[in-house]
């Protein structure tokens, strides 16, 4: 399958040239701006807020504005065109992202400049987890030649700090490319900065005053750096990048009585969820009275979300809440 994306890609870019260098030396140059792409919502959010005041110097494009899943996303020929004449790419990493990788093979801007959050983040990358009683996925067979890497958690974007760490990339980056307007875009990452440390320490507060420390997902768990960053205990059906929609019976049972043992007042979701999994859970307990809350991955934000004020710090500031109730 990768060789297939790699071929297509290939042959898009092969057709787009001669528009990408001309997009290059017409349009961005008679403007005169920056242009940025981001695949996520979270991403497009961390840009906008180094921009600032100073956004009409760039033209920023969200990749990912119209619900499409992370994990099943492919570029239309306009992205990969968009891509390999960009100025600045700023994308997750990891096996979702594996199409970026060809498409940047092939860029047509050499002095572009990328960011890969999950290489960007290193040794502190977290590799997908299997914990107790949460059901695996089968194993897809590896194309001859082909040797399997570990597989890494991509929603690194739902750990505050990383979000920190990411906007001071994010800001160096754009230094580099508009050195003319540098003060401005350091004052404001600065400043974006000191309210995502905030709301970080806000959580921390939280977990350390919460009665309860152990969150219960009957849904796919994409939460492992936040809960990672204020030692949080977790259950779930599935992994974060898990494609499987219907859980079995002995992972429905072992959590149903986790949530017995621990006394339990709150099943968890993310914000796509059908949540007949988690009914099914409370279905299966003792009192059957639980309640289902729901943490937003931030994965299913839209663009005309984003024409509504979308933001990322105010989705984490709600989930904050949520996560107060759980943890009560």
């Amino acid at each position: 399958m990768k060789k297939i994306i790699s071929i297509i890609l290939c042959a898009v870019l092969v057709c787009g040239m001669f528009t990408a260098c001309s997009a290059k030396s017409g349009e961005e140059k008679e403007n005169g701006k920056i242009s940025i792409v981001c695949t996520v919502f979270p991403i497009y959010d961390w840009v906008m807020n180094v921009l600032g005041d100073k956004a009409e110097n760039a033209d920023v494009t969200m990749l990912l504005d119209s619900g499409a899943d992370l994990h099943s996303y492919q570029p239309t020929a306009d992205d990969i065109i968009k891509i390999s004449s960009c100025d600045l790419f700023v994308y997750v990493g990891g096996e979702s992202d594996g199409w970026a990788e060809d498409a940047l093979k092939n860029a047509t801007n050499e002095n572009m400049k990328t960011i890969n959050l999950l290489e960007t983040l290193g040794d502190r990358a977290k590799e997908e987890e299997l914990v107790e009683g949460m059901q695996g996925e089968e194993e897809e067979e590896a194309e001859e030649g082909e040797e399997e890497g570990p597989e890494y958690d991509e929603h690194v974007w739902l750990s505050l700090k990383n979000a920190a760490f990411y906007v001071g990339e994010i800001r160096d980056a754009i230094d580099g490319i508009d050195a003319e307007n540098k003060s401005a875009y350091d004052a404001n990452a600065n400043a974006y900065i000191e309210k995502l440390n905030a709301l970080d320490a806000e959580y921390q507060q939280a977990v350390d005053s919460a009665k309860t420390k152990t969150l219960l997902f009957g849904d796919r768990f994409p939460f492992r750096y936040l809960t990672e960053d204020y030692s949080l205990d977790y259950y779930a059906a599935f992994v974060g990048c898990s494609a499987e929609s219907e859980a079995s019976f002995e992972t429905v049972t072992f959590l149903a009585k986790k949530v017995d043992e621990l006394g339990l007042k709150y099943v968890m979701v993310i914000e796509s969820s059908d949540k007949k999994i988690a009914q099914t859970i409370i279905d299966n307990t003792e009192s059957k009275n639980q309640q289902i809350l729901t943490l937003d991955s931030l994965q299913s934000t839209v663009a005309s979300d984003v024409q509504s004020g979308a933001s990322y710090l105010g989705a984490m500031e709600k989930n904050l809440e949520v996560l107060k109730t759980a943890l009560s």
